[in-house]
């Protein structure tokens, strides 16, 4: 991951070269070299991602198209850790800021997770109202907590919860529910969730030491569908984001009503321009892959 983009645009080298002194270790040879264990790992996951997209948009900016691209940008959104690139395109967070709260995030989730076990899974083919059902059904049943923490978009839903509970989803979704698919997803534990209400209060902290300015452009909250507003606010909502459900699907549908026109997905994958095609297949969503 980024290696040719560190080698094709020095300004994102120069990016991961920062990181490096922040994080305290060489994030780009872990994203080169791996070990895949270790990259996988949501406490270094977070800021590879995190580092890997601010650093695509410097590989944008050698373009003149990608410069007015860039300019023409009048609002961002982004998908859990996503947000936090978003805000740092908008300016509330500083990249070396972004990075340290990102640092703390990961790590704190990261301890959260192994604190308790838990863990994720991706509902495909049902609506949002079947997928809560059958959150609220696997809890009930495993007497363990479940719930709805991704809502991507119709039909693509990922409930979170305690080992239990996501044995009892993969067990009912498809004869009972008549779910298409159940992904146990590979992720270190239930985000979104209660789970991480210790990982909550650390970032709190964090947050309260950290510089934040009020976004250049309105940067859409996973937690309630609204801008960010002032810092006290950005804080806050930063940090109910880890234990409330990513409100995905309503932010680009409110989006989308609001008149947007056009979007680029920009950083690894392109997961988010396909949840864009199930919310809208006329909607041109384009992608600026690293």
């Amino acid at each position: 991951m980024a290696k040719e983009l560190c080698e094709e645009c020095p300004a994102a080298k120069a990016m991961f070269d920062t990181a490096s002194g922040v994080l305290g270790y060489d994030l780009l040879d872990v994203c080169v070299n791996g070990p895949a264990e270790r990259l996988n790992s949501t406490a270094v996951s977070q800021p590879a991602i995190y580092v890997s997209s601010l650093a695509a948009l410097e590989k944008m900016k050698m373009s003149d198209e990608g410069k007015a691209m860039i300019d023409s940008i009048d609002v961002a959104a982004g998908l859990s850790l996503g947000e936090y690139t978003a805000l740092t395109f908008a300016e509330a967070l500083s990249f070396e800021d972004g990075l340290k709260l990102v640092k703390i995030r990961g790590e704190s989730m990261q301890e959260a997770a192994d604190a308790t076990p838990s863990g994720m899974a991706s509902v495909i083919g049902l609506s949002a109202d079947k997928a809560e059902e059958l959150a609220a059904r696997a809890a009930a049943e495993s007497g363990a907590p479940c719930s709805v923490a991704n809502y991507l978009c119709n039909g693509n839903y990922a409930v979170s919860g305690a080992i239990p509970a996501i044995d009892k989803v993969e067990e009912i979704a498809k004869p009972e529910f008549k779910a298409r698919m159940v992904v146990r997803l590979a992720v270190a534990g239930a985000f979104h969730t209660d789970f991480m209400a210790p990982a909550a209060d650390k970032l709190k902290a964090a947050l309260e030491a950290t510089p934040i300015k009020e976004p250049r452009i309105p940067v859409i909250s996973n937690v309630d569908v609204n801008p960010h507003t002032d810092a006290a606010s950005i804080r806050a909502t930063l940090a109910k984001q880890l234990t409330n459900p990513v409100q995905w699907e309503t932010t680009m549908t409110t989006l989308l009503g609001k008149g947007l026109e056009s979007a680029t997905e920009v950083g690894p994958g392109k997961v988010i321009s396909g949840i864009m095609k199930r919310v809208d297949k006329a909607f041109a969503c384009d992608n600026f892959t690293v």
